[in-house]
């Protein structure tokens, strides 16, 4: 599994590898099975994990999570994706982000972050393809 991505392709990744678990979560902490880094905020998918940072995309709690915050992991194959709003669900999460991955033919849920990682987590179990964003703080 890797932890960080590659600037190797990696599709072929996507038919062999299983969407890794969260191992842990708590109020700024977020642990993946299989990785040694302790993130803040998370992007998984089959095969890997990496920080997710809002820096990258100018994300704000407000207008929230954008398109941009999740192609990287649309294009893993994922075919549902999971999106953690925080543990007080303070990051929103716009309509045209779900728009976004409906168009892509993905599912997509939208939790507190908890309740996230719970649901992740069991997709995961089941073999599902399944991604996800997580905000572990607000």
């Amino acid at each position: 599994m890797r932890c960080e991505p590659s600037s190797l392709p990696i599709l072929w990744f996507n038919s062999v590898m299983s969407s890794p678990e969260i191992a842990s979560l708590s109020w700024g902490q977020m642990k993946v099975k299989g990785c040694s880094t302790t993130y803040k905020d998370c992007k998984v998918w089959p095969g890997g994990s990496r920080t997710w940072d809002w820096r990258e995309t100018g994300t704000n709690h407000s207008p929230g999570v954008q398109p941009a915050d999740l192609e990287e992991v649309v294009k893993k194959g994922v075919k549902t994706l999971v999106i953690g709003r925080g543990m007080s669900e303070a990051l929103q999460v716009p309509p045209s982000t779900v728009d976004y991955l409906k168009k892509n033919g993905i599912d997509v849920l939208v939790l507190q972050t908890e309740k996230a990682v719970l649901e992740y987590n069991a997709l995961a179990a089941q073999g599902v393809k399944v991604g996800g964003v997580f905000h572990s703080t607000c």
